[in-house]
């Protein structure tokens, strides 16, 4: 069966340039990489690194250096390609029964072998535990998993699902030993256990992990080449000190997250022996609402705010050229895009808004309180939300309120639904628009929202994922987009651009950091640029 590539002519188009520099190092002391993303294990949430909780994408990041996956997806992007297995494949022409067959001699880094029961135990872990924090939503379509002999499984699904590939790349579909993770159990800590290309150990303080160190799993075998021995992955609060920590030599790359300031000042007075890159990237930000909350619940209230929104002075006052007005949760890079929320409100309109509340026979001004997380998304998020209650309230249709809390208790309040407007990113599991769609309208969502629509969930999703060529669902899901902007469950409000920055004897850092942000350690080397 003909599956084409997800990879747009746009997208691969600036991904060409990337691939052309290539590196080979003779140094194999370890790399130290930055990030802005915090590892906090809290009462509320103690297993941030299982991969039957785990659904973020710093978390993501340390699992996929330890934790093998049946398929992954290949430097550049495309369609996944065999891992753990050896082969995998659709063994239907309705995309309803997946097969792989796993690579001889696997094992975990401890010894045991790998064998398709595990897997079998690892998926079945999943689904049984259903954490709250959305992961499970990815294997929703898994019926049952058949295994014949040690190496041979089946995936039995009960729908068509073509993107089901893209699934099983991710760490939710990590490979797991029994022996370390308990069936109906989360584990607890930073622990992680797997048959990736690399071991772990973790520093913390307190109930925060600081330090990650990764060593070179000699049991390892799959379809990655790690280029080094040992990386270093260190947690800082924010950009600044990660910055700093690059300039001084105590890290050699910062990833995720680079502010404006930095990679204005990289870019224009450039710095001696560091280098900063742009890679193509695929994040999205957005307003999210609960729809059941007295505030916002009359749709009336949502509309209005998305045709008071000036998304085009929000981007130029916050994050300049490094993000672009998004009037879709569907970026403008992935098949299918469409731009509902301006032709439906405008930019920046308060008479529109004003006469939809005046239609629906709502009093003004409404009150609302916008939350977000003080430490996930990168130092301008504060900016932009003050930015957002400006602009509302000189509408003169709202009273604003902002509120700003840390990340390990504004996920589990925002899940509770204990904030009635939020604002979240989002990185796709994989780069297609099934993935910017179903965690947000589908049954068991990444939100947790109580906004449902029928004709969404059981008909335009589950349509939309027969077809084994994406670009022929491209009518769904312009008509998901459409009743997304006419119903306002959440609002889109950019995307993103991505930026690395390292120090000149690194090599491979163009590949390090793939479209859905996820961290490919195993691509760093030290030494000359060939």
């Amino acid at each position: 069966m003909n599956r084409k590539t997800l990879v747009l002519p746009a997208l691969a188009g600036l991904l060409a340039p990337l691939l052309a520099a290539c590196g080979t190092g003779g140094d194999d002391r370890a790399i130290v990489v930055g990030t802005t993303d915090q590892f906090v294990a809290t009462e509320e949430a103690p297993a941030p690194l299982d991969p039957a909780y785990a659904y973020d994408t710093g978390a993501w990041n340390i699992l996929r250096q330890t934790v093998q996956t049946l398929v992954h997806v290949p430097r550049g992007g495309g369609d996944p390609v065999p891992e753990a297995a050896e082969s995998c494949a659709f063994t239907d022409t309705a995309s309803e029964s997946y097969r792989c067959v796993l690579r001889s001699g696997l094992t975990f880094a401890d010894g045991t072998p790998v064998t398709a029961e595990d897997v079998k135990y690892s998926v079945d872990r999943v689904r049984k535990i259903k954490s709250d924090n959305g992961a499970a939503a990815l294997l929703s379509t898994v019926d049952t998993v058949e295994t014949k002999g040690d190496r041979e499984v089946v995936f039995h699904l009960n729908a068509p699902d073509a993107t089901f590939p893209y699934k099983l790349s991710t760490p939710v579909a990590g490979i797991l030993s029994k022996d370390k993770y308990a069936a109906d159990k989360l584990r607890e800590g930073f622990q992680v256990d797997g048959s990736g290309p690399y071991t772990l150990k973790t520093e913390r303080d307190g109930d925060q992990a600081t330090r990650f160190v990764f060593s070179r799993n000699p049991r390892y075998k799959g379809d990655i080449t790690p280029r080094n021995e040992q990386v270093e992955l260190r947690a800082y609060a924010d950009a600044g000190a990660m910055g700093k920590a690059l300039e001084s030599k105590d890290i050699d790359m910062m990833a995720r997250s680079l502010s404006q300031e930095q990679i204005r000042d990289l870019t224009e007075t450039p710095t001696d022996g560091i280098r900063v890159s742009e890679v193509p990237g695929l994040e999205i930000r957005y307003l999210g609402f609960n729809t059941k909350a007295p505030a916002v619940e009359e749709k009336a209230v949502r509309q209005a705010m998305a045709a008071v929104i000036d998304r085009g002075a929000l981007v130029n006052r916050v994050y300049g050229p490094t993000a672009e007005p998004l009037y879709s949760l569907i970026p403008s890079s992935i098949s299918g895009h469409a731009t509902p929320f301006y032709e439906e409100y405008g930019e920046g309109d308060p008479g529109r808004a004003a006469g939809i509340l005046r239609k629906a026979g709502v009093k003004t001004p409404v009150k609302i309180t916008l939350n977000y997380t003080t430490d996930h998304y990168g130092a301008e998020t504060a900016q932009e939300f003050a930015t957002l209650k400006n602009q509302l309230i000189a509408s003169e249709l709202f009273d604003v309120t902002v509120k700003g809390t840390a990340w390990s208790e504004f996920r589990p309040a925002q899940r509770r639904g204990d904030y009635a407007v939020y604002g979240l990113g989002w990185f796709p599991d994989y780069p297609d628009p099934d993935n910017y769609v179903a965690p947000f309208l589908d049954s068991d969502n990444f939100l947790g929202t109580p906004y449902v629509n029928e004709t969404v969930r059981d008909q335009l999703i589950p349509r939309s994922r027969r077809q084994a060529d994406r670009t022929a669902a491209t009518p769904d899901y312009h008509r998901i987009q459409k009743i997304v902007a006419q119903d306002v469950p959440v609002l889109p409000l950019w995307q993103g651009k991505q930026y690395v920055a390292a120090r000149d004897d690194i090599n491979g850092v163009e590949y390090a950091l793939n479209t859905s942000s996820d961290l490919l350690l195993w691509e760093l080397s030290r030494g000359t640029t060939a």
